[in-house]
């Protein structure tokens, strides 16, 4: 996936500034997709010169203008047929998994440590979309855009009950390791 797409996805809603778009990636997509607020401007520069966004310097008192962008017509049939694209997994590359593989040649103490650390993280990151999800009527009642972002919500939260339920096997398994 690309960023652009992404970024034309949250255009789509409503128009928006960089800045906009970058809370809306914390708030929204984040338990998929990342980005920084310097990655989101570039790529907004570019979009706007393939025709895809257009941006419109909106001046505010006493602070810096800003510059709110709009997806075109051209975005749109360019979102359409990235959307029609078949789309393939993304690879795993995840330093844990080879401490995990590499832990018969270390001590198991310190990665102990850090996969209880890592459990705590996900722990935070599901509660914080378990608060989200609580904020949601049930699906149905929903409007059809948050029916979609429920979805991956969804996703989200069995994203990190997963990274959960692994680590406590792999410290159980570490702790009946450690003398």
């Amino acid at each position: 996936m690309a960023l652009a797409h992404t970024i034309l996805t949250v255009l789509s809603e409503k128009p928006a500034s960089g800045y906009d778009i970058s809370k809306q990636f914390e708030e929204t997509v984040a338990c998929y997709w990342k980005a920084s607020q310097q990655q989101i401007y570039r790529e907004l520069a570019r979009m706007e010169q393939d025709g895809w966004v257009h941006g419109e310097v909106v001046p505010q008192l006493g602070k810096p203008d800003r510059k709110v962008y709009a997806i075109t017509d051209a975005g749109r049939q360019e979102l359409v047929r990235w959307s029609a694209e078949p789309s393939a997994p993304t690879p795993i590359r995840e330093d844990l998994l080879v401490k995990v593989l590499g832990g018969p040649y270390g001590s198991p103490a310190p990665l102990l440590e850090e996969v209880r650390r890592r459990r705590a993280i996900h722990g935070r990151q599901l509660a914080s979309y378990q608060e989200k999800e609580a904020q949601m009527q049930a699906l149905e009642a929903l409007p059809l855009q948050e029916q979609y972002r429920y979805l991956t919500l969804r996703r989200g939260l069995l994203y990190e009950q997963e990274w959960i339920r692994w680590c406590e096997e792999v410290i159980a398994f570490l702790e009946a390791q450690i003398p």
